[in-house]
């Protein structure tokens, strides 16, 4: 394993003792809104401050660039080596003890994500990914489901806080769910998208994320023979923030029906 990654695994492990410690007294945790419905608590920063000290203490030199303390001050176009990082992804449902998040960590290198994890505490399920060498659930290779049709495909979906977004996501949900064997929403981008790396589901979009919420998960979807791409099938979904992940003929399937909301 890449011995940036194992940093990166140390990081999140750290990460999780803070958020599993927490989740046995969700009343104690002090929660604040960023915007409507998006919300952020302690615990996100805190668990943000312990990967974050875990990166720098191995790599001072590297660039930070995180959901809560955003960029790191040496940051620019010409860092070679930046950490991207979500320490909860799926605030909500942590703060509801719904089951169904976890911490995201990826490091981009000269503009390409080069090493990626998702880990679920809940389940102490740990997807790992190194550009060129697959993807992994605790240790074990990992491929994304090859249905050759839409109409055999789980699909996950997802929507962000903002009420405006609703009806576009509802019409969207009524052209994918009418050509697919089911659509499931489960609140969290980088886990969902692990979970289309790990053949759990056969694909996964969302409109309006952030590239905390897709650097990790992107990566482990294609080195798990998937394909990544805006809903127009293009490849700049880290910056504009629309997503489809999927097997490859799911994936070519998906991205006419999605394609007139981009």
């Amino acid at each position: 394993m890449h011995p940036m990654l194992n940093t990166a695994i140390k990081a999140a492990r750290r990460a999780a003792t803070v958020i599993n410690r927490a989740s046995f007294d969700l009343d104690r945790i002090t929660i604040s809104e960023k915007n409507h419905n998006d919300f952020v608590t302690d615990i996100d920063q805190a668990a943000e401050a312990a990967i974050v000290e875990t990166l720098l203490k191995a790599y001072p030199d590297h660039a930070i660039l995180a959901e809560e303390s955003g960029a790191s001050k040496n940051l620019n176009d010409e860092s070679e080596n930046v950490w991207i990082i979500d320490p909860i992804d799926g605030t909500t449902n942590f703060l509801h003890g719904y089951p169904n998040y976890c911490i995201s960590i990826a490091l981009q290198q000269r503009g390409v994500i080069t090493n990626a994890l998702v880990y679920d505490p809940v389940r102490n399920d740990l997807f790992t990914a190194t550009k060129g060498a697959g993807a992994y659930l605790n240790d074990k290779r990992i491929r994304v489901r090859s249905h050759d049709r839409i109409g055999k495909a789980l699909l996950s979906a997802g929507h962000g806080p903002d009420p405006r977004q609703l009806a576009e996501y509802l019409r969207m949900y009524e052209v994918v769910a009418s050509r697919c064997h089911g659509v499931r929403s489960g609140g969290s981008a980088a886990l969902e998208l692990a979970n289309v790396a790990a053949g759990r589901i056969d694909g996964f979009f969302e409109k309006g994320l952030k590239v905390w919420d897709i650097a990790a998960g992107s990566l482990l979807v294609t080195e798990a023979g998937g394909i990544v791409g805006e809903f127009n099938g293009e490849s700049d979904y880290l910056h504009k923030g629309d997503v489809i992940a999927a097997g490859p003929k799911v994936f070519g399937a998906m991205v006419p029906l999605l394609s007139p909301f981009a």
